[in-house]
């Protein structure tokens, strides 16, 4: 039953269904956060930074353990015969298999699939990773700059997001009736008192927190990238007014989605995002260097498989606990941030995936979706890497100080119809956020509400408040974003606690499953 066909208002949740304490916790972390923000950036930089530091020097290694271990996981999961068994409470999936890639793929690819796709492989092949070392951009820096990409947006990062922990979410909300909140993930360990007491509380807090630093991070910056954007091709002013005026259409678009709910808005928005993709990428395919573009996906995940295990564990001068360095900057900050978003992705997950398999969830969050973007990032970056060795400056030029934004531009800029591809470009970035917001807002509020669906007004409140949040951190200096995007890294340190007893409970689950299934 899909969520529109609810008629009764109990369903649709209530104001007086609010976790009150749960509210205070996380909107008053937040409103602190931005006030000092306002009052003292310099302040706030330097608790973010010595926060950083001290959560990638001495989780780090963690960090890389327990994506990968989830990954090879969830691989050894699918193999087992309790893995056929459907989820969720239904006998047929509620979403057909193209709206529900559709909802999946516009999770991860959200936070910055696209600035990320031309900024990161490019940054690789102007500096190379020390794991490949190298001698900077030249032909033999290509597969190992796509591969390091691959390793940050590929089988770990998707496997995080709800391989295993989408098996607990749907295995104890749809058929234990706990609820569907982070607190849940930590009911093997402490039972009765994770979903009661002050440990649930905390674990709520901390990933409502984290996805909120993860989502506002993104929804800032696309103010100021397309901002910057608007300024490069039609010379609009690139000023907080700009921002301000980006930021408000986004938040309307992602709230009024997420009002509308799963069945409708988030649905068609998804939707959209990946058919207006796909579009795209298939033009850059056929109008930019096509055999470059397939010569160096086929290089480059070829590289990516035969280093897997040597990318994802290496700790380069960093030891045990040393300074990670490189690792600080890369790897251990995109793993941070995905880990951050890790249990509310994984409610996500589990809502729109009623219906389905174990098996199925697990091949496409851990091997499909991967690999999609990995060709997604083969064809932005690569060929902005196959215009830079044509023409040296014509994209490093526009990208030097890290410009995310500029990179792009410079990339479709140079195709066939530049200037149209560059507003596509835009407009896509803008609907991605805008994926991630409402999808966001959705899953907060019900963790917040403790219902499968909450009541509108928390939707409301929770999509304006992030938009909000983002144009308060705008008015202090880019800064400010950077520092919430930085603070994420500092979230998930709990975060990553409360993802630990997936390792072994959606094995538990899923050989339950396989000798329910022998038994009948």
């Amino acid at each position: 039953m899909s969520e529109t066909t609810h008629t009764d208002a109990s369903r649709q949740g209530g104001l007086h269904h609010i976790n009150k304490p749960l509210f205070a916790v996380t909107g008053g972390f937040i409103a602190l956060f931005c006030l000092i923000a306002l009052y003292d950036l310099d302040m706030l930089s330097s608790m973010v930074d010595s926060s950083f530091a001290f959560s990638a020097r001495y989780f780090g290694l963690y960090w890389q353990l327990l994506l990968l271990g989830t990954f090879l996981m969830g691989l050894v999961l699918v193999v087992l015969p309790g893995s056929k068994a459907i989820m969720g409470g239904r006998d047929t999936p509620e979403f057909p298999l193209f709206q529900w890639g559709a909802m999946i793929m516009c999770t991860l690819l959200a936070g910055g699939g696209v600035f990320w796709a031309a900024g990161e492989p490019m940054a690789h092949f102007l500096y190379n990773p020390p794991y490949f070392g190298g001698d900077g951009p030249t032909e033999a820096a290509v597969n190992p700059a796509l591969a390091q990409s691959f390793m940050h947006w590929g089988f770990l990062a998707w496997a995080i997001l709800g391989a295993l922990t989408t098996v607990m979410l749907m295995h104890y909300h749809y058929e234990k009736g706990l609820p569907l909140s982070p607190r849940t993930l930590l009911y093997p360990v402490f039972g009765d008192r994770a979903i009661n007491g002050p440990i649930g509380l905390i674990a709520d807090a901390s990933c409502i927190i984290a996805v909120v630093a993860g989502t506002v991070g993104p929804i800032g910056f696309l103010g100021l990238q397309v901002s910057y954007g608007l300024n490069a091709l039609f010379g609009i002013p690139d000023a907080f007014g700009t921002q301000m005026v980006v930021i408000l259409g986004l938040v309307a678009i992602y709230t009024i989605s997420a009002m509308t709910g799963l069945s409708k808005g988030i649905q068609i928005l998804s939707r959209f995002n990946v058919i207006l993709a796909g579009l795209l990428l298939l033009f850059m395919l056929i109008a930019g260097p096509t055999m470059f573009i397939l010569k160096g996906f086929f290089g480059g995940f070829t590289t990516y498989i035969g280093d897997f295990f040597g990318m994802a564990l290496y700790r380069g001068e960093a030891g045990l606990f040393g300074d990670p360095g490189w690792l600080g900057w890369w790897t251990v900050f995109f793993w941070g941030w995905f880990l951050g978003y890790g249990p509310l992705m994984a409610m996500f997950i589990a809502r729109v995936s009623r219906g389905r398999s174990i098996r199925s969830i697990i091949i496409m969050l851990s091997i499909v979706a991967p690999i999609v973007t990995a060709f997604w990032f083969t064809i932005v970056g690569g060929t902005g890497i196959s215009q830079e060795l044509s023409n040296p400056g014509s994209v490093s030029t526009a990208f030097e100080g890290f410009n995310l934004p500029a990179a792009l531009l410079a990339i479709t800029q140079q195709l066939p119809m530049g200037f149209l591809v560059s507003v596509l470009f835009l407009i896509l970035t803008t609907v991605f956020v805008a994926t991630t917001g409402d999808s966001m807002t959705y899953v907060i509020s019900v963790a917040m509400s403790n219902e499968d669906i909450p009541s509108l007004p928390v939707r409301m409140f929770w999509g304006a408040a992030m938009g909000v949040m983002a144009l308060i951190l705008i008015y202090t200096g880019s800064g400010g974003v950077g520092k919430l995007q930085s603070f994420i890294v500092v979230t998930a340190v709990p975060v990553s606690l409360v993802l630990l007893p997936s390792l072994w409970d959606a094995l538990r689950i899923t050989l339950a499953k396989g000798r329910e299934a022998g038994g009948n």
